[in-house]
């Protein structure tokens, strides 16, 4: 149980309009690559950019809002192994070619833009930016031979490049949806919607190699000197990149400010575009290497049995599922010169209700933080398991307790199926997460097995959120509501109360599956509660934030390691000549992912 009601007096519908929580991968709009590091053109004081506040600019907008393409394109192998350092030099070369025939058509994407400019500083900012593209090319040339072959010859322009660059020149060209043909263009502000759009299918290259880059950088060590790749991190993650993709986004912003709201969608259908190339782009990339993502490539449903774990309050909802079940009992209580029928369940009126509901969570909240403190040992100490499960035994016991005073109390009286099933249908997940499991159970190839296991008082508000969601499939370990005739006695069928009791499923159904397959467990959860699941697994995965957790495990001896680094030092080990066998349980090592995105692109990909 984590009681997180709020006494507000909003209806339940408010509740679930609730902001999802999303956070981008880096704070700060990050830097760019070798598309241009020429920091010369910059644009105009004078310009309309340069007043625009970073938040409301329409690049970052667009960035934000794609977010998930980025990651998609972080986590890619080819992305991975680069930035490992293990990446094949035959795979680099290959892409250095690709990248030589993309940098061409890039140029020419300039060039036809500066025709369709009409205002001498947005000309002169596009010609400085082709310029700096036209010197790329240029150091193309040393940068070939450095690696001792004439790459961009022996490669010819894979499909994933073509389809790049003909929508770049398409859209340079005028050949967009609902706009004329250059040739038939009336006035010159018809010709600069031209260079607008062109812009806006531009700038996601930039911004996305200047995220990589800064990505990449971070993980380099001080001292590193004899990583392959170094150049190319340190190119994109230059200071004079980041200018460069910068300017590209501020002549964006210059040129969009006449534009209507109609053409306004239409740049940012081109820059969503953009940014699901640059994913094909990435994963086009021919590796003759073994990779660790994503996870289910190496997964052979023959010999394999990958299995997925997921906590479901907070770790998939916005809200917690308690409060949910609060605010239907309240909105539902009878009016108090309302008379029930005998047959009827008795019920506590709205107003007693949620008397009841505020003293109770904040009896439960009072209690929780003592007992997390109660379990601390004075100092940190190593990992070991067996201590940790003995540790939380403690809060075991504590949220049984406060079980029991929610039954007593009588709150759940009284509640009706269908208000559950469509306050089930109407809650807000986490971004990202229905479509993991949209796509992973809709992939029956994979032969994966997703268990939720869940603290819910009542599954069935968890089996219709999925169902809503189209995801019938999962397997749902959490507490039954008691009903009569569908309306709730107020008793629950207590399944998985505690961290011990949700331990105990995890390897009861762990025991369960054949012992002739290979098991690889994958669990994902966010609180205390989760954590010996997390730590069992053969991969633990952290999301959100939750301070208990992160206190409590690290006074354990448990690790927090950001998950795409992570995967960066175990994509090197691999390359090192590393035991497949990578993964495994009770290694005291928990990964940390800021959202669905990041898990979906290390489990599937693309």
């Amino acid at each position: 149980m984590r009681l997180l009601f709020s006494s507000s007096p909003h209806p339940i519908p408010t509740l679930f309009r609730l902001a999802r929580s999303h956070r981008p991968v880096c704070s700060s709009p990050p830097p760019p690559t070798w598309r241009s590091s020429n920091p010369m053109a910059i644009l105009p004081k004078s310009s309309a950019a340069a007043v625009i506040p970073s938040e409301e600019r329409l690049a970052t907008r667009f960035w934000i809002k794609y977010r998930r393409e980025s990651v998609l394109s972080l986590y890619s192998p080819f992305a991975l192994c680069l930035a490992s350092g293990s990446l094949k030099i035959e795979t680099f070369r290959h892409y250095i070619a690709q990248d030589v025939h993309f940098l061409k058509a890039f140029a020419h994407a300039y060039e036809l833009a500066e025709d369709c400019a009409d205002d001498d500083d947005a000309k002169l900012a596009i010609s400085e930016l082709r310029k700096g593209i036209l010197e790329e090319l240029k150091m193309h040339n040393s940068f070939v031979q450095e690696w001792g072959s004439d790459c961009v010859n022996e490669s010819p322009v894979n499909s994933a490049t073509l389809k790049y660059t003909e929508f770049l020149l398409a859209t340079a060209s005028g050949k967009v949806e609902g706009l004329k043909a250059p040739g038939k263009l009336a006035t010159p502000f018809e010709k600069t919607k031209i260079a607008a759009y062109t812009l806006g299918a531009m700038t996601p290259c930039m911004r996305l190699y200047a995220f990589l880059g800064k990505e990449f950088q971070r993980l380099l060590e001080p001292n590193e000197h004899n990583h392959p790749y170094k150049k190319w991190i340190e190119n994109y993650s230059s200071e004079s990149f980041q200018a460069s993709a910068l300017q590209t986004e501020d002549l964006l912003d210059k040129l969009s400010v006449p534009l209507t709201g109609e053409e306004l969608n239409i740049i940012e259908k081109l820059y969503h575009q953009a940014m699901k190339l640059e994913i094909e782009f990435f994963y086009s990339q021919p590796l003759t290497q073994p990779t660790i993502a994503p996870l289910t490539k190496q997964h052979d449903p023959e010999q394999d049995h990958l299995m997925i774990f997921s906590d479901f309050d907070l770790t998939c909802t916005v809200v917690d599922s308690s409060a949910i079940l609060a605010e239907i009992a309240i909105v539902t209580a009878p009016k108090p010169d309302q008379n029930q029928p005998a047959s009827q369940i008795a019920r506590m009126s709205s107003a007693e209700l949620r008397n009841t509901w505020g003293l109770l969570s904040t009896q439960y909240t009072e209690e929780y933080e003592q007992c997390i403190e109660s379990i601390l040992p004075s100092e940190k100490v190593e990992f070991n398991y067996e201590t940790l499960h003995k540790a939380l035994e403690q809060l075991s016991d504590f949220e049984k307790r406060a079980n029991s005073r929610v039954i007593e109390s009588g709150v759940l009286k009284g509640l009706n199926l269908e208000d559950i099933k469509r306050a089930g249908q109407r809650l807000i997940l986490q971004d990202g997460c229905i479509s993991f499991f949209q796509k992973i159970t809709k992939n029956k190839s994979l032969n994966v097995n997703i268990h939720v296991l869940s603290y819910c008082w009542c599954g069935d508000l968890i089996r219709t959120a999925f169902s809503s969601g189209g995801v019938d499939v999962l397997n749902i370990h959490a507490n039954e509501f008691n009903y009569e005739e569908s309306i709730s006695t107020g008793e629950i069928v207590w399944k998985v109360q505690s961290p011990i009791d949700k331990i105990q499923a995890f390897n009861d159904i762990l025991q369960d599956c054949s012992n002739e397959r290979k098991k690889l467990s994958v669990y994902i959860g966010d609180s205390v509660g989760d954590l010996l699941c997390l730590v069992k697994a053969d991969i633990g995965i952290v999301i959100g934030s939750s301070s208990s957790l992160r206190k409590v495990g690290s006074q354990y001896g448990v690790s927090f390691v950001p998950l795409f680094p992570g995967l960066v030092k175990k994509q090197k080990e691999f390359g090192e000549g590393a035991s497949p066998c990578i993964w495994k349980g009770q290694s005291g090592i928990l990964y940390t992912a800021s959202s669905w995105d990041d898990i979906h692109a290390f489990i599937l990909g693309w």
